[in-house]
């Protein structure tokens, strides 16, 4: 039988240099795999502390919204308090209007009756007139025969001074009355003059109360408005602290993730220093394994270049490969935790419907047979700063 190239190889290293051979291979995959998970572990660590980083930062978001709403509040009492304030001085004001129309009513009440006694006087004033006038009138025509009458029809000179005394005293009687009538008179006109100016004042006093009523009222409008607003802000604020205080739950969610997942991530690392990574050859693949890996890299990169489905389907058998990881294509997929589309349920969507492209049946078909674009990489994303990738194809960086 013809000797072949690998019973010439044994011949020349002997068997025992073989198994060296073997041995310094797969220690060799070991020692390449384990940088492999010392980055992805320092990866998943600097997630951790940006995530905690951001959780600080949003727990300063939260307490300076908490003081910024108890300023707000402060500010919406103190509003309050003006505004108790400036009804109190509506209330007294409103009062004082009241008490202003009740005297003016008062007052025009005493006017009328004044101008009425000021009338009756008037006309009492006006008939003792015209009696004197006529009496002056009928002694002044008969003046001159009651003189004669008088001295001649006297029984004595007494007498007929007696008649003209009468006389003098009817006309002092009727001087005396006239100007009594006439004080009263002026009396009452002096009376209603002031009552009017008094009305006047009453009247000035009742228009400068409306007038600071009116300007009290635009202030209590402009306060009630102020306080509005300043609820607002508050509700604002308040909604404003809900969501941040949301975010910050699901960021602490999400460094409890990542913490789960450097620990995973940890564990697998330290499994990888242990064990070794099998040949492509020592592989089997099942029936549906082909259609399982195409619409993985259809849900994780349909849109993506043809090198980077490669990548994709690649970085499912490194995982086959690796003892680290299940040693089937359906148990990498179906891995907990690991490709978001399986987790979310897009990836059952795509299998039930045969979403899978024949670009991307190609790129299953060329990883599982040891084709890669991405070397011996284990995961990929989208870029984050935190990851630094060993290859970047498309959207996609693979570390």
């Amino acid at each position: 039988m013809t000797n072949g190239p690998i019973d010439n190889f044994i011949r020349s290293f002997g068997r025992k240099g073989v198994l060296a051979a073997l041995f310094l291979s797969v220690l060799c995959g070991a020692v390449c795999l384990e940088p492999v998970r010392a980055m992805a572990a320092k990866e998943t660590e600097e997630k951790i502390e940006k995530a905690k980083e951001e959780r600080e930062a949003k727990e300063e978001q939260i307490e300076d919204n908490q003081q910024h709403i108890g300023s707000l509040q402060n500010t919406r009492s103190s509003l309050q308090g003006e505004l108790d304030n400036l009804n109190d001085q509506l209330r007294s004001i409103g009062d004082n209007l009241e008490d202003l129309e009740h005297r003016i009513e008062d007052k025009l009440a005493e006017i009328e009756q004044t101008t009425r006694e000021l009338e009756e006087a008037e006309r009492v004033q006006e008939e003792q007139y015209e009696q004197m006038k006529l009496r002056v009138q009928f002694m002044y025509s008969k003046s001159r025969t009651m003189t004669l009458d008088a001295l001649f029809g006297s029984n004595s000179f007494g007498e007929f001074l007696n008649q003209q005394n009468y006389i003098e005293q009817m006309s002092a009687y009727d001087k005396n009355k006239l100007e009594e009538y006439m004080a009263v008179r002026d009396s009452i006109d002096e009376k209603k003059n002031r009552l009017e100016e008094e009305q006047e004042e009453l009247a000035l006093l009742r228009e400068q109360a409306r007038q600071e009523q009116g300007r009290i009222t635009g202030l209590v409008s402009d306060t009630s408005s102020s306080i509005a607003s300043y609820e607002g802000q508050i509700r604002s604020a308040e909604e404003t602290a809900d969501q941040l205080q949301a975010e910050l739950d699901a960021k602490n969610k999400e460094i409890a993730a990542l913490e789960a997942q450097l620990a995973e991530e940890r564990r697998l690392e330290a499994l990888a220093r242990a064990l070794a990574w099998r040949n492509i050859g020592d592989v089997s693949f099942g029936a549906d394994d082909r259609t399982l890996l195409a619409t993985l890299i259809y849900c994780e990169s349909g849109n993506q270049p043809y090198e980077g489905q490669v990548g994709v389907g690649a970085v499912v058998i490194n995982r086959v490969l690796s003892a680290a990881f299940p040693d089937t294509i359906v148990g990498v997929i179906y891995q907990p935790h690991q490709f978001s589309p399986v987790t979310s349920g897009k990836f059952a969507l795509a299998l039930a419907n045969g979403s899978a492209t024949a670009s991307c049946f190609q790129a299953a078909d060329a990883a599982m047979s040891g084709q890669s674009t991405v070397g011996d990489c284990l995961f990929f994303r989208t870029p984050i700063p935190q990851v630094t990738p060993r290859y970047t194809i498309g959207g996609h960086v693979f570390y």
